[in-house]
């Protein structure tokens, strides 16, 4: 197979909708009053994609909530609509909205509500402490999220601190009894720094379902290992698979055998950081590259890059060599997501540098087979 062959892409997209099927979609409901810092804070934790559908599909007859999907994520957003002046109307459009996708399947359902309010603004009102009970009636999750919190050497405002302590002390049906403390975006001319958006996404995941904890860590982009330990499940259920197909050795020459549990093991790792399929399939085209030498197979290309790669008496690849392999390979594409995922491997357009790509692929793959077999620390 040829990485410059339709079959590949195909092959590749085919692998990544079948586990992004599998991951399925988290949704997020965001709600506080207009100049919160609901945008910065979304793409602070879920990247700026969202912001990109524009205004999202209308989800009610009377188009006051709007649903953006992007991947792994939606997002629930008002319209038209003010806290403690609608508070009825939304609610119940709102309530309409909930009670109806809970008949539909878990990746439809609203999972999980943010409630964002200006620490600064020193003041928490009835009318949105009431807002807050009335998701919670619901059956939705809520999070209470004071946003442009300043602070100085590990320090919180004052005046953040004590809108901490009131919201706090109002017992209201919030994850934690008590709201996450943000600043999503830093500042360097008035030295502030991001804080509090791990803690907000950890908040998250505890709130949410654990049916779409994988979608959630899909869709995130700040919080890497739990995409390493997703990736990693993957890769090594990909290296027993492979494993099971080198347990008769498999002449060099039909070693492409085993392409299709890697190319299956590249589209799930892809989806699991939650890149983009069409950056997916351009990057991991870029990848094949590596391993093709004039039309030749995947893996017979990459066996050629790394000496004495487990070649067997007769000229074959044992299962040992099969499934350690494919681990490198997994493990070299999972270091590739991560850093389309920080939007790195880019040229100076800003476009994918395929031979960012390939190298940093060639390298890891074999950086990881010397370590997989003992040969590195």
């Amino acid at each position: 197979m040829d990485a410059r062959d339709g079959s590949y892409e195909d092959q590749f997209h085919a692998k990544y909708r079948e586990q992004a099927e599998k991951i399925g979609r988290f949704n997020l409901a965001v709600f506080g009053k207009t100049g919160v810092g609901k945008s910065t804070l979304i793409n602070a934790v879920f990247g700026d994609e969202v912001a990109a559908t524009g205004i999202g599909e209308p989800v009610t007859m009377d188009e006051h909530l709007y649903l953006h999907r992007s991947g792994f994520f939606g997002l629930l957003d008002t319209r038209g609509l003010e806290i403690g002046v609608d508070t009825e109307t939304l609610i119940g459009e709102l309530g309409r909205y909930v009670e109806r996708m809970r008949r539909q399947p878990l990746s439809e359902q609203i999972h999980a509500a943010w409630y964002c309010v200006r620490a600064t603004d020193r003041r928490f009102e009835d009318t949105e402490a009431e807002f807050v009970r009335r998701l919670h009636e619901l059956g939705l999750p809520v999070i209470v999220v004071l946003t442009q919190v300043p602070s100085r050497n590990a320090r919180y405002h004052a005046d953040a601190l004590a809108m901490f302590e009131h919201i706090a002390g109002l017992g209201l049906p919030i994850e934690g009894g008590r709201p996450i403390l943000v600043m999503a975006q830093g500042d360097d001319f008035t030295g502030q720094i991001q804080h509090g958006v791990k803690d907000l996404l950890d908040a998250t995941f505890r709130a949410a379902p654990e049916g779409v904890s994988s979608a959630l860590a899909a869709a995130q982009k700040i919080d890497l290992d739990r995409k390493w330990k997703e990736a990693q499940a993957a890769i090594t259920t990909a290296g027993t698979a492979a494993a099971a197909v080198g347990a008769i050795p498999i002449p060099v020459a039909d070693a492409a055998l085993l392409v299709p549990i890697q190319l299956g093991l590249m589209g799930s790792v892809s989806a699991i950081y939650g890149i983009r399929p069409e950056l997916a399939s351009v990057a991991a085209i870029a990848a094949a590259t590596v391993a093709t030498t004039a039309g030749r197979g995947t893996v017979v290309g990459l066996l050629k890059l790394i000496p004495g790669a487990g070649i067997v008496v007769g000229g074959a690849v044992s299962a040992a060599t099969a499934s350690t392999f494919t681990l490198a390979i997994g493990y070299a594409w999972a270091t590739v997501c991560s850093q389309l995922t920080q939007g790195r491997l880019k040229g100076v357009d800003g476009a994918l540098d395929d031979g960012a790509v390939r190298k940093l692929f060639r390298s890891e793959v074999m950086a990881w087979f010397t370590r997989l077999r003992g040969g590195g620390k």
